[in-house]
């Protein structure tokens, strides 16, 4: 039962991100019905689940929540901001229970206050309005009924929803799409076949069944040819399957909704069926096709049922190739629909794979890209046609196979970027700033591993740009701004990197005051000027800051540190441009993935080294002259002289160096660099590897791969050697 609950819980925990979303979006536009009627449709869905898998606690005040919610959607409540606002804090009580491994606990005190407030709420505007014509009838409605197969109580009454467990009779007419108001409903046929063993799961299929009456109008025409006789009957075990028909304006996700938490437990095939009024071309299908379709009559039994010239579900009830209930269905179906144009295509086609398949996944991709290196070594080593030809088209294969391992890796970054909306509402709000939060490239994508790692910067960044950057309204006007600030998240791939901005049009850096406090902590010397960029980069200092209050939010000169260390971490490179009065922008380079590069493999004496080829301009034979030049080391390069850095000397490799020797031409941060080699062997696919104890501390180095003759080089780390030669902290070495 413990899996079907975290089950449950991972589920809910994408719903409740959903529903974040969904509340922000409502308070910008509190009247789009759409998504009022998803945000409704991700607490119904919740609600329902929660009961289903045993979390009652949760059922319970996520009920006073719908409750609220359908409120808003028949138009007795307006979702304002104060309104949002609880729903918000409804929804992080949820998260946290969730959260919890005792559902039998009492609600916290934050809890009862929100459910007090719901119930005031929804007291108050039921007694002071009617409802709005035109509306939606709310989801719950008839959630403790269901019209059965057909048979329905005087005065047209559904019948519970126990009896769609047994079955009935179909109607003569099935009920007609009717429209209420702006919400037209639609008809949909949907097979439903439970696992034998779901009991098992603590699923309850009349749970699934008046969920989905609670949606509009079912009937439910049961499946009883597989239930065995009484001997063989195990009682744990479900042997009904349903054919069903819905008339709802919930829409098919909603639908989808009902069974999210039981996707493996049923088949089910939902087929969405055009309204008979619309006049859909074509003739209605006959009796026999639908049975056919379903599977319950084979072609040479229709064909002989035809024969006799008799009523067709008389003979093939009288030759026992179909009961009474399957008839009756298929009865209902031909009376109620004609063949829908829009098949399954609308289904999805996606499957859930937890994280840790995926990591092994691609750890057993890079042992290949390993095991194929090696094979081809060793096919140029024994110079045999066949194995080099074999070699090759694995090394395509693999290659093929590791771009689509990674590829699964890949998330867009939207889904972290929705995360910010929440924070920037609510920190602006304790600020007492208004802010839009604009964003671009939410489609870029980047390594799961990666964006997991960017969230604590970016939140950093973000409340750094609030609570510094951006000025209060009364500030802005008077600066002759326009009174709400904007705050944008940019996202777009560069080469095998993502740059990600985060842009703020608020005050902007004071190079001034920068420069005052880094004299002050002894930074820098008395009358020592540093340029724009070097200031800028002054504030990713540990416990550097020019603020002259600390906050709850931030001044503790800590935030952008952490980022600046993260960043560094994931191989990237974090930079700023800002301008005073104008606003600033930070920008972070991060690599597309941690886990498969493409590399330059270099030698230096008998060790090998890798250099991400990313930022890899060219090679060029070192020049004698700049060799031994005393006035540091730089050399020419198309026109201008170039800083380099003997690798030899950096790592302390023994043994004397060769007469001709290369240089690697990187660029970091706009900033080329030469690195010296001894030798240049090619490109080679690196799968990383991190550094043990011993060699994590090394400067320089950020990984290490194994060649395909077993050896192991050391990945070069390019980026920090770089911030070396711009500090001067390799002077001594230059």
């Amino acid at each position: 039962m413990d899996k079907f609950k975290n089950a449950f819980r991972e589920e809910a925990d994408e719903l409740l991100v959903q529903l974040e979303g969904l509340l922000l979006e409502l308070e910008t536009n509190p009247a789009d019905v759409d998504v009022l009627n998803a945000t409704f449709r991700a607490v119904h869905t919740i609600k329902g689940s929660a009961g289903m898998f045993g979390f009652e606690r949760i059922s319970r005040f996520v009920h006073d929540f719908e409750s609220l919610l359908d409120e808003c959607r028949v138009g007795r409540l307006q979702a304002d901001s104060s309104v949002v606002g609880l729903f918000l804090r409804a929804r992080d009580i949820v998260k946290e229970m969730l959260a919890e491994d005792d559902d039998s606990a009492p609600f916290s005190a934050e809890g009862l206050e929100i459910i007090g407030a719901f119930k005031q709420l929804v007291d108050k505007h039921r007694a002071a309005a009617p409802v709005q014509t035109g509306s939606a009838p709310a989801p719950g409605a008839n959630e403790s009924a269901v019209s059965a197969a057909g048979s329905s109580a005087p005065g047209g009454s559904p019948v519970p929803v126990g009896a769609a467990l047994i079955g009935g009779s179909a109607p003569n007419q099935p009920p007609r799409p009717v429209s209420h108001g702006n919400a037209t409903q639609e008809s949909y046929r949907l097979m439903l076949k439970p696992a034998a063993g779901i009991f098992f799961t603590g699923t309850r299929v009349f749970k699934l069944l008046a969920e989905l009456a609670s949606l509009g109008e079912l009937q439910a025409f049961p499946r009883l040819r597989e239930i065995p006789d009484l001997e063989d009957i195990n009682p744990e075990f479900c042997y009904v399957a349903w054919d069903l028909i819905l008339v709802t304006a919930q829409g098919l996700n909603a639908i989808k909704d009902v069974f999210i938490f039981v996707e493996g437990s049923v088949e089910l095939k939902i087929e969405k069926i055009a309204n008979p009024d619309e006049g859909t071309p074509g003739e209605t299908k006959k009796l026999g096709e639908i049975l056919v379709e379903r599977g319950l009559v084979q072609l040479t039994d229709l064909g002989d049922a035809l024969k006799s010239q008799r009523r067709l579900g008389d003979v093939l009830i009288q030759n026992r190739l179909v009961s009474q209930a399957e008839l009756d269905a298929a009865l209902a179906e031909q009376a109620h629909v004609r063949k829908s144009q829009e098949k399954t295509s609308e289904n999805s086609a996606s499957i859930r794979v937890a994280s840790e398949k995926l990591d092994l996944l691609v750890d057993l991709v890079g042992e290949m890209v390993t095991l194929q290196a090696r094979l081809a070594q060793t096919s140029s080593e024994v110079a045999d046609a066949g194995l080099s030809a074999i070699s090759e088209q694995l090394e395509r294969l693999v290659s093929q196979l590791r771009d689509n391992a990674m590829s699964i890796r890949m998330l867009p970054i939207g889904s972290t970027f929705n995360k910010f909306k929440r924070v920037v509402r609510d920190l602006s709000a304790e600020l007492g700033k208004d802010v839009d939060l604009l964003t671009e490239g939410a489609e870029t994508e980047l390594d799961k591993t990666v964006i997991e790692r960017l969230n604590d910067p970016l939140v950093h960044i973000i409340r750094n740009a609030l609570d510094h950057g951006l000025e209060r309204p009364e500030v802005r006007q008077a600066a002759g701004k326009a009174v709400r600030g904007s705050l944008t998240l940019r996202a777009e791939q560069s080469g095998a990197h993502v740059i990600i901005s985060v842009s703020d049009d608020g005050n902007g850096l004071d190079v001034d005051a920068i420069q005052a406090k880094a004299l002050e902590r002894g930074l820098i010397g008395p009358g020592e000027n540093l340029t724009e960029e070097e200031a800028f980069m002054l504030v990713f200092r540990p416990g550097f800051s020019t603020a002259k209050n600390v906050s709850s939010v931030s001044g503790r000169g800590v935030g952008m540190d952490v980022v600046k260390r993260e960043i560094d971490s994931l191989g990237g490179a974090v930079s700023i441009v800002s301008r005073r009065g104008q606003g600033s922008t930070i920008f972070l380079k991060i690599p597309l993935t941690l886990a498969i590069i493409e590399g330059l493999l270099v030698r230096i004496s008998q060790e090998y080294y890798v250099l991400p080829l990313a930022p890899v301009e060219a090679c060029v034979e070192l020049d004698s002259q700049a060799a031994g030049s005393n006035e540091g080391r730089l050399m020419q390069y198309r026109g201008d002289l170039l800083p380099y850095v003997d690798l030899r000397e950096f790592f302390s490799v023994p043994g004397e160096a060769p007469l001709v020797r290369q240089v690697v031409v990187v660029n970091s941060q706009n900033e080329r660099i030469g690195l010296v080699v001894d030798t240049v062997i090619g490109d080679h696919q690196t799968v990383i590897k991190p550094l043990g104890r011993m060699l994590r501390g090394v400067e320089g180095l950020s990984g290490a791969t194994i060649l395909g003759n077993g050896t192991v080089a050391l990945i070069i780390d390019h980026g920090r050697i770089a911030l070396k030669v711009r500090t001067g902290a390799l002077r001594g070495r230059l």
